[in-house]
This record gives C-alpha cells, sequence and structure tokens, in this order.
C-alpha cells in the first residue's frame, strides 16, 4: 500500500502543485487547509507523515505540532516562510522530525519526505541505518556505492572510484550526516587537508568534482542536495555494509 501523506496548507496554489506532485510521485495524498480540518482527516484515516504549513488561520502549525505529537507518532514536517533559526529550534521542539522554509526545491522537499518514511520504517523494525556490527564499522552503502573509511576507498559495483583526500573526507562528512543539512563553514571545518585558500567556495568546488563522480546526472543531483542559503545535504539511504 502507498504511503499516505497529508498536506495542511492555506495557500491553495501551494497546496494544490504539493498534491499534485506527491501524487505523481506514487504517493496517497489527502489535503487540508486548516488545523480542524487536519484533525478529522486524522481522526478517520491512517496518516504516514504530514506536511504542516506552520501560518494556518486559527492554531499555527507549532501549536498543531504539539497536539499531534501528544498522542501519535506519525513523520511531521513543517513547512514556513520564517527564516528565524529560533523558529526552528521551536517547531523541533515541539516535536517536528524536520523544517523546510519557502522557497524550496519541491525535489529537496521530496527527498526529505522519502527519507523520512524510511527512517520510520527502519525505527518501527528496532533498525538503525547506521548501526554498524563492529566489523563492519566505518563501511557505508549507499544504492550500488560503498564507502570504505577503513581502506579509503569508493567503488561503484566492485569499481572503485578515485577521489583526492579533500573529496574522501568530503564523502565520508556526508555520509556520516545522512539526511542532515550541513552548511559550507561546517563542512570546511570537516576537511583535515585545506584545498588551497582556506574559504567556504572551496567546498562548492569539492561538492561539484564529487557530483561528477557519482551522479548520474551531475546537473540534476539526487544525492548531494543544495539546500539554498543554507548549505549541502546528502539523499543517499545509508546501510551498514
Amino acid at each position: 500500500m502507498n504511503q499516505h501523506i497529508l498536506i495542511v496548507e492555506d495557500e491553495i496554489v501551494t497546496r494544490s502543485q504539493l498534491v499534485s506532485y506527491f501524487e505523481n510521485e506514487g504517493y496517497q495524498v489527502s489535503q487540508a487547509d486548516n488545523g480542524l480540518k487536519m484533525k478529522e482527516i486524522l481522526a478517520n484515516q491512517t496518516i504516514d507523515l504530514i506536511l504542516l504549513d506552520v501560518n494556518l488561520p486559527g492554531e499555527d502549525g507549532m501549536m498543531l505540532t504539539r497536539e499531534i505529537r501528544g498522542h501519535s507518532e506519525v513523520g511531521i514536517i513543517l513547512v514556513t516562510g520564517r527564516t528565524d533559526k529560533i523558529d526552528r529550534i521551536v517547531g523541533l521542539e515541539m516535536g517536528a522530525d524536520d523544517y523546510v522554509t519557502k522557497p524550496f526545491q519541491i525535489r529537496e522537499l521530496q527527498v526529505r519526505v522519502k527519507n523520512l518514511i524510511w527512517r520510520m520504517s527502519l525505527a518501527k523494525k528496532g533498525r538503525h541505518p547506521l548501526a554498524f556490527s563492529q566489523e563492519n564499522k566505518g563501511v557505508f552503502r549507499f544504492d550500488n556505492w560503498v564507502l570504505d573509511t577503513n581502506r579509503r576507498s569508493l567503488t561503484q559495483d566492485d569499481v572503485p572510484v578515485k577521489l583526492t583526500k579533500a573529496e574522501f573526507e568530503l564523502m565520508v562528512s556526508f555520509s556520516s550526516n545522512p539526511n542532515v543539512v550541513l552548511c559550507r563553514e561546517r563542512l570546511l571545518n570537516m576537511l583535515s587537508h585545506r584545498v588551497d585558500a582556506p574559504n567556504d567556495r572551496i567546498i562548492d568546488v569539492l561538492v561539484r568534482r564529487i557530483r561528477s563522480k557519482i551522479e548520474p546526472d551531475p546537473k540534476n543531483p539526487q544525492m548531494i542536495m543544495t539546500v539554498h542559503g543554507e548549505g549541502y545535504m546528502f539523499a543517499g539511504n545509508i546501510y551498514a555494509a
């Protein structure tokens, strides 16, 4: 059965675009334009994940998140036009699983939805994506790739891909923090080998080079996503090797 998403958004154009997109992606989609309608749907249907706008008429998304979290473990991604980091922190403290600011790339939102549903499915099975056994510690699998930090190697279907030291360290940083937005400064601090001038723009260069090696279409990246105004997010589903 397809995963069921509830989109709660009072702006009709945005809501219609999201409904259409996620239906085309194969999800079952319900929609609401306020908290009251959202509660009616939650009371009568099984929902896997809620895309919840913060700025709703009546009860806002923050208060609704706290109310939902009091009795449900459903996935919640807050969607808002607010850019204040304090709002992001408050939203997560209220119980949201993720937080996306407008304007957003719909592909980025879809990746966040997919990965949150994936993480919740693992949690239900009592598994953790990064629960390494001792002998496999430091080895990451994503799609048909294997990143081995012990051997300092990256392979695709057992075929090695050459990476510079800085590229390899950046791949380790991404693989160790899947589905987490990493700013350029943080990524720069994760590099032991500062390439040329130590400025955060070098991260863009390294990301571009890595994409050329691991992305089927580097101009339309599916694994290393650009989060505009924030940094980069690794969207691969990481498993212990």
